[in-house]
């Protein structure tokens, strides 16, 4: 296995026209189409970095920013901002271009966390990320404190869970748009 990499000889950018068949009951492109497209250039990084097979373990913060239209191309840039021992964060910017009068404009962004799997389907070690310019440190150090926040949000949604009452429960509720049927 080669002991580093740089995100430069993983990035990877991916274009597709969208067609009529990818447009929602709106008019505009569905998600799940933009997300599968996610996931398959995000598969690519992971793989270029890795040299491996790799699954996707979680999808983070996928910002749906502005609606892309049929007949626009899609541009999905992946580039590797984290490796662990076998994880890596997938950076995606998505971007889409009318070709009829040249607008551009960002549409997504997310991150996605690939695991490389080796020959025995079990998570397998991937190369460290050499880290270029200061725009790799960053990306590196904002996704060391994506994980560090997803963490606390995990150890402090289960501590609030714990200390749930019935009477807690009801007043936050009485303020939301919801009725509780719940007894």
């Amino acid at each position: 296995m080669v002991e580093a990499k740089t995100s430069s000889f993983s990035r990877v950018t991916m274009t597709e026209l969208m067609i009529p068949a990818y447009a929602n009951f709106g008019g505009k492109i569905h998600g799940g189409i933009l997300l599968s497209l996610m996931d398959k250039v995000a598969y690519a990084a992971a793989s270029k970095h890795s040299g491996a097979y790799c699954v996707t373990v979680s999808v983070d913060t996928v910002d749906f920013l502005q609606p892309v239209e049929v007949g626009e191309l899609v541009s999905l840039m992946a580039s590797v901002n984290y490796v662990g021992n076998s994880s890596m964060v997938i950076g995606i910017k998505v971007i889409s271009e009318n070709v009829k009068t040249g607008q551009v404009k960002h549409t997504n962004t997310c991150y996605f966390t690939m695991v490389a799997k080796g020959e025995d389907d079990r998570p397998s070690m991937v190369p460290k990320l050499i880290l270029e310019n200061k725009t790799d440190v960053r990306r590196f150090v904002e996704a060391i404190f994506r994980k560090r926040f997803k963490k606390d949000y995990e150890s402090n949604l289960k501590q609030i869970k714990k200390s749930w009452d019935k009477q807690e429960i009801a007043t936050l509720l009485a303020s939301e748009r919801c009725i509780n049927q719940s007894k």
